[in-house]
């Protein structure tokens, strides 16, 4: 059995290497009949591989494409080339950053360690230019997406935006990105409630082999839950603010997430906040339209500013 296994593995190599073969050709580099080709066709096709045969004497097997994706052998070089990749294509804005990372955790888990050693050797040889996104820690972002996949708990310690660090114990639910960086929505245990971690701040442990029964997100939109954790965790000045707008009209000009709560047809109030409230007022009057500052000293000062500085502007001499 263990002989059969291994040719029907070499068969299908020598099937991924070019479009057709001959059951002769075939039969001479695995060392057997072309009866047993024929027969070992016959398994490939039963496990799933779209092989496909040509009649005549200029006829042949080649691989074909089928219904649904079979599983497929990489030699060393191409193993090593697809893991460093998809661990690029992970930092590129192109849409698809979850799902090659996914793709990659699968990857690495059954890397050989000879393997994991020559990837970890091309990406310390690779620089960024400075002033360029942040280099991510792939090894990091493998594992977390591990622990998702697994549904595995995770241990690692965070470094907060201080400068402390603590021991985080979680049950890992999703990564998100965002611009150039990762965050990790994870239940913490320690604290019994949701939590978003900067991926860049965190430092796996070990696996710890414990598995849980994935929780139920509080929101249907991930992303929107996890971007507006995180905003609201930077903000440093408060306000709400009564729109003279329909609250779809708002939404709509709003890029950020924020809490806009209708009023009547034409107004609705708005939670936002800001690091800069002065950045904040200016950019809350590019909506084009009439406000009023309910609560948030910080930003009505910051109009009161702008008004100045725009009334400086407007007297022509």
């Amino acid at each position: 059995m263990l002989e059969t296994s291994a040719r029907l593995l070499e068969l299908l190599s020598l099937l991924q290497l070019k479009r057709d073969w001959t059951s002769a050709e075939l039969a001479g580099r695995l060392e057997v009949s072309t009866r047993t080709v024929r027969a070992d066709i016959g398994k490939l096709r039963s496990l799933g591989y779209p092989v496909v045969a040509r009649p005549g004497v200029a006829g042949g097997y080649r691989l074909a494409a089928g219904t649904a994706m079979p599983p497929l052998l990489l030699d060393d070089d191409e193993a090593v080339a697809v893991a460093v990749g998809l661990g690029a294509v992970a930092t590129w804005k192109l849409g698809v950053e979850e799902t090659s990372l996914t793709a990659l955790a699968k990857l690495e888990q059954v890397l050989p360690s000879h393997l994991r050693q020559r990837v970890d050797a091309v990406r310390e040889a690779m620089s960024v230019v400075p002033g360029a996104e942040p280099q991510l820690d792939l090894s990091a972002l493998s594992a977390i997406a591990t622990a998702i996949r697994g549904h595995e708990r995770l241990r690692f310690a965070y470094t907060k935006p201080g400068g402390s660090e603590s021991a985080r114990h979680t049950e890992p639910q999703r990564l998100v990105s965002w611009g150039p960086l990762w965050y990790l929505l994870a239940w913490d245990l320690d604290r019994d409630d949701w939590r978003v971690f900067r991926v860049d701040r965190m430092v796996p442990n070990a696996p710890t082999g414990a598995r849980f029964r994935p929780r139920a997100i509080p929101e249907d939109d991930v992303v929107e839950y996890v971007v507006r954790r995180v905003i609201r965790a930077s903000w440093r000045y408060r306000a709400r603010v009564l729109v003279h707008a329909p609250a779809a009209e708002v939404a709509a000009k709003i890029l950020i997430p924020v809490d806009i709560e209708p009023v009547d047809d034409s107004t609705c109030r708005v939670e936002l906040g800001s690091e800069d409230p002065d950045r904040l007022a200016l950019w809350m009057a590019q909506l084009d339209v009439d406000l009023e500052v309910i609560e948030g000293d910080e930003l009505a000062a910051a109009f009161g500013r702008l008004a100045t500085r725009f009334g400086r502007a407007s007297d022509v001499r």
